[in-house]
């Protein structure tokens, strides 16, 4: 027998389901970043940041009357991954994400996002091309970049420490090589300053002692690094137990408690810049206290540029009335500031978020500490 189904009944059979909340009736954010392998300890404080903001927002009735949604993928920081992981944001009709963590993997997501006009904002990627190459209009980010960083260390290794010999390594990525080749720019603009030794090394490589030999036979007093802690570890570890006392200066890639547990006492005096203390903003406070009842723990890398960044996508989005016209979110992020634990942030026709910036800090007594 054939049953025919009549109109009215569809109509009502909808309207189940969307009181339900299998129609599509929530604001989604993406999260895109590394949440397993060695650099998860750098995604997963974005996931947390994430989930703590949206919590918040949907306490309060949501965005424009809709509960905020999370869709979170991992990329593994590689770009190889990073692709798939922008395409199932994008086939689960995400317009807003909070990522990419690693600037390779970041960079290589973007080139998905463009072409689906999906808006992206990292916490914690630093290349300054994704910003300044005019590529990526949907790009934005709450973290200063790779420039201004490596001014940085180049400044205090010359201005502070008074260093002359400085040894310059990268990881041979987007993010370690891009740091390093403005590191060497400026330290060969400065007279003050010498590059005794230009080289890349091999990202997971058990042995550095290659490399670690070469800096020795240079006399370097410094090595600026441009990579992440895993490499940092180990080539720290190496040059201490070879008795040098050559000092590591390194970036935000290093700046993580991960770090510090895995090189040990070997981390002690070893200087790395990252994000501006903000630890006496009442809303850094306000955030931190609620990573610490939520999750047990005090947040990792990046947490407060990730809450931030969370902060500023949602409310561009309800300031643009919902997430179908991206050009509206955009211009909101341009002109609409927001209160964050970074302080009142909104972002430049590039994309950087105006009045972030680096400090630099110095492992002392198994915690980093800033001391520029």
């Amino acid at each position: 027998m054939k049953r025919f189904v009549s109109f009215t009944a569809i109509v009502a059979l909808v309207a189940v389901f969307a009181g339900t909340g299998i129609a599509a009736d929530t604001i989604k954010l993406g999260v895109g970043g590394a949440h397993s392998g060695d650099l998860a300890s750098y995604g997963l404080p974005t996931v947390k940041a994430a989930e703590l903001v949206v919590k918040d927002i949907n306490a309060k009735g949501g965005i424009l009357g809709k509960q905020v949604e999370l869709v979170v993928e991992d990329d593994v920081c590689k770009p190889e991954v990073a692709t798939n992981t922008a395409t199932k944001l994008v086939d689960q009709d995400v317009k807003v994400v909070l990522g990419h963590i690693c600037s390779g993997a970041t960079k290589a997501a973007l080139s998905i996002y463009n072409k689906a006009g999906v808006i992206a904002m990292s916490p914690s990627a630093t290349n300054p091309e994704l910003t300044q190459s005019g590529e990526y209009p949907y790009f934005f980010r709450t973290i200063a970049s790779d420039d201004a960083q490596a001014r940085l260390e180049v400044d205090f290794a010359l201005d502070v420490l008074k260093f002359k010999k400085i040894a310059v390594l990268h990881d041979k990525g987007d993010y370690g090589k891009g740091l390093a080749e403005f590191a060497k720019k400026f330290l060969e603009e400065d007279p003050r300053g010498e590059v005794v030794l230009y080289e890349g090394i091999t990202p997971g490589a058990v042995d550095y002692s290659a490399v670690v030999q070469k800096i020795k036979r240079t006399g370097a007093e410094a090595v600026i690094f441009g990579g992440y802690h895993p490499e940092a570890s180990k080539i720290v570890t190496q040059m201490r137990k070879k008795r040098m006392d050559t000092v590591l200066i390194s970036d935000d890639g290093v700046k993580d408690d991960t770090f510090i547990k895995v090189a040990g006492e070997y981390a002690e005096g070893v200087y790395a810049t990252g994000p501006k203390d903000v630890s006496k903003n009442p809303l850094a406070i306000a955030a931190n206290k609620a990573h610490q009842d939520t999750y047990g723990a005090e947040p990792g890398a990046f947490f407060l540029n990730a809450y931030a960044a969370a902060q500023a996508l949602l409310n561009a989005v309800e300031k643009a009335g919902g997430t179908e016209d991206i050009d509206a979110i955009v211009n909101a992020l341009r002109t609409e500031p927001v209160d964050t634990p970074l302080g009142q942030i909104k972002f430049d026709e590039r994309g950087d978020a105006i009045g972030v910036g680096f400090s630099v800090y110095q492992v002392q007594n198994g915690v980093y500490v800033e001391v520029q």
